[in-house]
């Protein structure tokens, strides 16, 4: 009797080429989904140790400012926040007067596909969202 030589045929080799693709389409959007989360969490925490820095200036000062600089950054806003090495997210103060300001943090580049859009926070500590198709509540 002759033995049978080893080894997977063409078949059974392309079942699991089949079953490994289609694991591979139901994971890959879970994954780009928790990404975009962890970058999310960089922007509100950006915008968070902004407000920081306006409250600190204004217990100084008496007034909130725009100045990047007078907050401590490199420069004019809009200032990149960046996660690792890249950019997400644009940290902006839109409106600030003495008494008043409001903050928000813009999705750029490939975060802005994810459905919580634009961050705001103003003087109050009131959170917005704005641009995307979730509510407020479920983005902070």
């Amino acid at each position: 009797m002759r033995a049978r030589p080893g080894g997977f045929t063409l078949i059974e080799l392309m079942v699991v080429v089949a079953v490994a693709a289609l694991l591979a389409t139901v994971a890959y959007p879970s994954y780009v989904n928790q990404v975009r989360k962890s970058r999310r969490a960089d922007a509100k925490t950006a915008l968070l140790d902004l407000a920081a820095r306006q409250e600190r200036f204004f217990s100084i000062n008496n007034t909130y400012t725009s100045n990047g600089s007078s907050l401590g950054y490199a420069g004019a806003f809009p200032q990149n926040v960046l996660t690792g090495s890249t950019a997400y997210y644009q940290l902006n103060v839109t409106a600030a007067s003495a008494t008043a300001y409001t903050l928000s943090a813009t999705p750029i580049g490939d975060q802005t596909a994810d459905p919580c859009g634009s961050y705001g926070l103003d003087q109050s500590g009131n959170q917005t969202t704005s641009g995307g198709t979730l509510s407020t509540a479920s983005c902070w």
